[in-house]
């Protein structure tokens, strides 16, 4: 890990003859930013080029497995573009292992999920090249991607069709096709993708050596020490001139193999490459023994053990194969790092979405419970202002049975009956409507002037009466509450005008004002102190209870069906009776 430190420090990477350290050193670093900050897309990403490093080095089991966990993080994500990618990538380095039948199958996968006629056309062809069962069929698909690769201009896979082609060209045995096509994709290869262009002039040159053409696999083998990418990578220089002294072995030139692997050997110590330096040494070891030169050996090898030392202080690559092992450990551990966050991340997500669900559950519940209690609460409220409505009237009922007692006693038979039909009828207007917490305003008016008739019978000498009503009121669609107004009149009668030595007044109004109905009963009574000062005990406890009652009704009422019902009881200036204000929301 010390060396991937140094790493990012930036004294290390500039100083590599190998490209792959500072890829690799990349793929980490963008990989440990993408884990911290819980970037999936970027983590994804980072595996695909990690994928990409492997491809190119040839190691296609480790791309191909650094694809199938960046697939499976796009499919999350729902990235169908990123996914049609990595999916043809999967099937490239798949074919490349042999793996053919899952390799047709992902080129299908990405045929499907192609967004244009071109990636959809390509992966097409590449599914039957793999299936098809004759050449024809496969050279078909072949140039169909060939003519794709010319119109589109993406050499990539203009030079794998190319291969490809050469490829069903030496299974035909059509060996000028073969070599064309190997050239072809030599040609468009070498510029965009210079480590395709390796492989396949490796092709071409043992094309060449198996069909005994030494002279053009030596001509393309030269041929591509001359390009840069080779010229200025020393290591694969050496490679190359490896490879060409092969050629000159299997033609049966030892000599101009020797040359070659000494000037290979000598390549090698200058650059401090240990790995190539040895294996020029042990093909030159070859060539001397074949010739018996046994002291050209023996010089050889004390020539390379003498420079070793210096040479392994030279050389970068031991380094860099150290660097990219840790490399590859370090990812390996920002995997796990992953996964554990990942875990962490969807266990706190379980909780999150369970308490989520719980404070719903229990919002819910609370809502449930809360409109339970509210609609018990507007059933308690009915059935209170219910029993206040019937609690009225036994007490109404008895003071007008007292009253039929007093025509009785008195032998008014005549005012009995009368009293008890106008009785009857009030009760038969009661009990009709007592089922009821409005009533039409003609039935109540209608009500309360058979009460007033029936009180006036009694008390005759002690009051007259007047209603007033405003011609504003509709009075066949105004509902007001029931009887709500005969308990005033009742204590205006009963606790003010009879106590009077002369003949008193009621007043009983009904008037609209603004978008209020105004309710007035006025009297010329006693007055309400000076009432009290007349009344037994009994009279007070019953008269609390009523108007106790009275009030405690017209809250249910306001609490039920917000009328805003305001009700005030005063006394007139100089103790000259009462009057009360009763205000109802109209509407």
């Amino acid at each position: 890990m010390l060396l991937i430190s140094v790493l990012a420090a930036g004294n290390f990477c500039t100083a590599q003859d190998s490209t792959r350290v500072t890829q690799a050193y990349k793929s980490a670093a963008k990989l440990k930013k993408a884990v911290d900050n819980n970037d999936n897309k970027g983590v994804a990403d980072s595996y695909v080029g990690i994928a990409s490093g492997y491809y190119n080095q040839g190691n296609y089991a480790k791309s191909e497995e650094f694809l199938v966990k960046a697939r499976n993080i796009y499919k999350n994500l729902n990235d169908k573009k990123n996914l049609e990618a990595v999916t043809r990538k999967i099937a490239q380095s798949q074919e490349k292992q042999n793996k053919i039948t899952p390799a047709i199958s992902n080129y299908s996968m990405a045929a499907e999920m192609s967004y244009t006629e071109k990636s959809r056309a390509v992966n097409t062809n590449d599914a039957a090249r793999l299936s098809s069962p004759t050449s024809e069929q496969k050279v078909e698909a072949i140039q169909d991607n060939i003519n794709i690769g010319l119109k589109e201009k993406d050499k990539g896979d203009l030079a794998a069709s190319y291969s490809q082609m050469a490829d069903v060209n030496i299974q035909q045995k059509d060996i000028p096709k073969a070599e064309e096509n190997l050239n072809n994709a030599y040609k468009v290869s070498k510029k965009a993708a210079p480590q395709q262009a390796l492989e396949i002039n490796q092709k071409l040159t043992n094309f060449y050596v198996e069909n005994r053409n030494f002279e053009k696999a030596i001509e393309a083998k030269k041929k591509v020490l001359k390009e840069d990418f080779v010229k200025e990578n020393s290591q694969e220089k050496v490679n190359q001139i490896q490879e060409l002294a092969d050629i000159y072995i299997k033609k049966n030139d030892p000599k101009e193999a020797a040359t070659l692997l000494e000037n290979a050997y000598k390549i090698a110590l200058e650059k401090g490459h240990t790995l190539e330096a040895q294996k020029s040494v042990k093909r030159l070891d070859s060539l001397y023994d074949r010739a018996g030169n046994t002291d050209a050996s023996v010089s050889l090898y004390r020539d390379f053990l003498g420079k070793l030392p210096d040479l392994v202080s030279k050389d970068r690559s031991l380094v860099d194969n150290k660097i990219l092992e840790d490399t590859e450990q370090r990812i390996s551990q920002l995997e796990k790092e992953k996964e554990l966050k990942d875990a962490l991340i969807h266990k706190k997500n379980v909780f999150n979405y369970s308490l989520i669900a719980v404070l719903i559950l229990l919002t819910g519940l609370v809502i449930f419970i809360f409109r339970m209690l509210k609609k018990v609460q507007i059933k308690n409220k009915k059935i209170a202002l219910q029993s206040l409505r019937r609690e009225m009237n036994p007490h109404f009922i008895f003071n007008s049975l007292n009253s039929v007692n007093h025509f009785i006693a008195t032998n008014n038979e005549l005012e009995a009956n009368q009293y008890l039909t106008k009785f009857s009828k009030l009760m038969r207007g009661v009990m009709e409507n007592s089922a009821e917490d409005f009533i039409p305003f003609q039935q109540e008016l209608d009500l309360l002037q058979n009460y007033l008739a029936l009180e006036k019978t009694r008390f005759a000498d002690k009051f007259d009466y007047e209603i007033e009503v405003d011609e504003n009121l509709n009075m066949h669609i105004l509902k007001i509450p029931g009887m709500l107004v005969q308990p005033f009149l009742e204590n205006a009668v009963w606790h003010g005008l009879r106590y009077r030595s002369d003949k008193g007044f009621l007043k009983l109004s009904f008037e609209k004002e603004d978008q209020l109905l105004k309710i007035t009963i006025e009297d010329n009574g006693i007055g309400i102190e000076e009432s009290k000062k007349q009344k037994t005990q009994h009279q007070k406890s019953r008269e609390g209870r009523g108007m106790k009652n009275t009030l405690e009704r017209i809250k249910l009422l306001n609490d039920l069906y917000k009328k805003e019902i305001h009700c005030v009881i005063i006394d007139k200036e100089n103790s000259n009776g009462v009057l009360v204000n009763i205000k109802i929301k109209l509407g």
